[in-house]
């Protein structure tokens, strides 16, 4: 039940020697057969109890939001997004919780969000900058929240605000293209992947609150940069064919080299559901209709699982053949 973070803040409160640290994570990857950093642990949940508290929060809050709106949407959402702050001052800076940290920052957020948008779009049902609005000033609430809480999560809620923005900006200033959307959803997805190599860089043995960090940036840059592509492989009618098949597997191959390569494997998730789209259509083309996508999913579950048993020696191959200077960016490959 104890984490990295636990660890490093008893070696700074000089309950335990840097010695006894790195000595006790040693024998923990010994124990486990394998390095504590490739198992990409990230902390959600420290007991029953945060998932009681978050249960809790969210029956309270969901009184709050519908008691809020026989006023008005306005009170609903700042109603959430009040008592949402005032929560994580008791479960986010004093107890550390993590998931009830998660889950109020979301409600926080939401509450602003849907509280801005449902007012403006009341007040001026035809005007296109309701969501601009709610977006920014979601992105404003995201920032003091940073400086605030420090909650790993919240840095990748910053950048979804602020992507969400640009985005409705682009769509609000320009005709809407669908071509210029993607361009700009994958445009997002790059910057964001960049910052979450950046804090992973920072961390690369994975020991702090970074590398939490980094995961959540991970997970917000996957869809970003997996949705484009694989929407522009399927076309506009989304029909697949072999064509389209064929490039699935290579893209969701070079997506796997990369994540293994980083030790991450937020993009090889995000990537799932259209490579079973994709193949669930190549086999109804065949006479597979009602079984083909229990077999897609057969074959790739079945796949992901040989992946996992043989993360550890594939990842040392790729990484081995990586130049020094990039190899020493990454997690180490033992």
């Amino acid at each position: 039940m104890y984490t990295d973070h636990d660890v490093n803040a008893a070696v700074s409160a000089n309950i335990i020697s840097q010695a006894q640290a790195d000595a006790l994570r040693q024998f923990v990857e010994s124990e486990r057969a394998t390095q504590l950093q490739d198992e990409e642990y990230v902390r959600f949940v420290s007991g029953f109890n945060d998932i009681f508290v978050v249960i809790a929060a969210g029956v309270a809050l969901a009184a709050l939001w519908s008691l809020g709106n026989l006023v008005g949407a306005w009170l609903g959402g700042a109603l959430v997004a009040t008592t949402s702050w005032g929560l994580a001052e008791y479960f986010t800076r004093k107890r550390q919780m993590a998931l009830p940290s998660i889950f109020l920052l979301l409600t926080c957020l939401g509450g602003v969000f849907l509280g801005t948008v449902v007012t403006l779009t009341t007040l001026q049902p035809e005007s296109v900058f309701g969501p601009i609005a709610a977006f920014a000033l979601s992105a404003i609430v995201a920032i003091v929240h940073w400086f605030r809480f420090r909650v790993p999560i919240t840095l990748a809620a910053i950048l979804a605000t602020s992507i969400g923005v640009a985005l409705s900006l682009l769509v609000a200033v320009f005709a809407f293209s669908e071509v210029v959307f993607k361009l700009g959803l994958f445009s997002a997805g790059v910057i964001t992947f960049i910052l979450a190599l950046r804090w992973d860089r920072s961390d690369v043995a994975r020991q702090t609150r970074r590398a939490d960090v980094a995961f959540w940036l991970h997970l917000l840059a996957a869809p970003l940069l997996v949705h484009p592509i694989f929407v522009t492989l399927a076309g506009a009618t989304f029909d697949a064919g072999y064509l389209q098949a064929g490039l699935t597997i290579l893209g969701y191959a070079v997506l796997a080299m990369i994540s293994l390569i980083i030790d991450r494997r937020a993009l090889m998730i995000s990537a799932l559901s259209y490579v079973i789209y994709v193949f669930s259509k190549v086999l109804a083309s065949v006479g597979l209709i009602h079984e083909g996508t229990a077999v897609i999913g057969l074959v790739i579950g079945a796949g992901l699982l040989l992946l996992s048993v043989f993360w550890h020696p594939l990842r040392r191959k790729l990484v081995q053949r990586l130049p020094q200077r990039f190899a020493a960016q990454v997690p180490a490959a033992h």
